[in-house]
């Protein structure tokens, strides 16, 4: 079984991955039911758990709870006395529990994932449960084809090639200044292009892209007028300032010279970036208490090498459930 949270911890990935083998959620949550000391457990095993959730261990404690037998007596124990600050309601099938909270500071999820589900289902699981950076950068051949089945914001006008690029931003910013930041709006595809000419084509497109699209618009706004590719663009996306990069603009990106004039002498030694040629990936430090956001871009060649890793990555972007349609 998995445990994820998915939240601000001190990880390039913004979310810390466990794995306690032998076991289902119901097997764990059996074994944790009644244990002498689940602070230590939760510590031991899964990293000291999230925000609210020993709720249900001080419930057992203070009401006498049964220890559940089944899946469906778990979900109602947890639906009862599991402390969540969220209108989401907890999901609990074969699959795993899935939880979206917050810790009074930022939206917050978290999952118990049993180790058949992520094998059933790759496409939307292998990308939570990864907790090694960088993401491997192997791409297939210049043929290879790649069509994903997940809603993404398509980027206009379109280049003439056979591939398209993917950008996922995942970022702490309240999306459309709803309160949350789980509701990220999903990514973006140019259509057209691979990641080794994307920077030609960000320039020649400019100022056509879209006002709506923030994430399209920033990448214009990094490519300067001499990149022969998408690296020096990265280097300054990491080195900008503030958790939410649509303040500069009020959902405009700042021009190419602004975000020259805001880059910061050098970028923080936390930051992580991986640029290969069909990959780019970077994970920019805010402070200490947002800790990271994160940017990847790959074209079709990578993804048709990584589907599973692709797939579950833009539907990691599209919902906090990677479960939902």
């Amino acid at each position: 079984m998995y445990f994820v949270e998915r939240s601000r911890v001190d990880s390039p990935l913004s979310k810390m991955v466990f794995h306690v083998p032998d076991t289902t959620v119901l097997g764990w949550f059996q074994h944790a039911w009644h244990h002498e000391d689940p602070e230590a457990l939760l510590d031991a095993e899964i990293g000291g758990g999230s925000y609210g959730l020993d709720s249900i261990f001080e419930a057992i404690e203070e009401h006498h709870l049964p220890c559940p037998q089944t899946l469906d007596e778990l979900r109602e124990l947890l639906g009862e006395h599991l402390w969540i600050e969220s209108d989401d309601p907890i999901r609990l099938d074969e699959r795993g529990l899935r939880v979206r909270t917050n810790d009074d500071e930022v939206d917050l999820a978290y999952f118990f994932l049993e180790d058949e589900a992520v094998t059933a289902h790759p496409d939307r699981l292998m990308y939570l449960v990864n907790h090694t950076w960088p993401l491997p950068s192997s791409a297939g051949a210049p043929s290879a084809t790649f069509t994903p089945d997940v809603a993404l914001r398509v980027v206009n006008p379109p280049g003439s090639g056979p591939n398209s690029v993917y950008a996922v931003r995942i970022s702490w910013q309240h999306t459309d200044h709803n309160g949350t930041n789980l509701d990220q709006r999903g990514a973006i595809v140019f259509p057209g292009v691979s990641l080794p000419g994307l920077s030609d084509h960000l320039r020649r497109i400019g100022d056509s892209v879209s006002r709506e699209c923030f994430d399209a618009d920033l990448l214009r706004s990094l490519v300067g007028p001499g990149d022969d590719s998408i690296g020096p663009a990265i280097n300054r996306y990491i080195a900008l300032e503030s958790y939410d990069l649509s303040i500069f603009g009020e959902w405009t990106a700042p021009s190419h010279e602004q975000i020259l004039q805001w880059k910061l002498p050098e970028p923080p030694l936390k930051a992580r970036v991986a640029v290969d040629e069909h990959l780019a990936q970077a994970a920019r430090y805010i402070d200490d208490f947002f800790g990271y956001e994160q940017l990847f871009l790959f074209d079709t060649q990578w993804a048709a090498a990584h589907p599973d890793l692709a797939l579950s990555l833009l539907r990691y972007a599209a919902h906090w459930d990677p479960f939902a349609s």
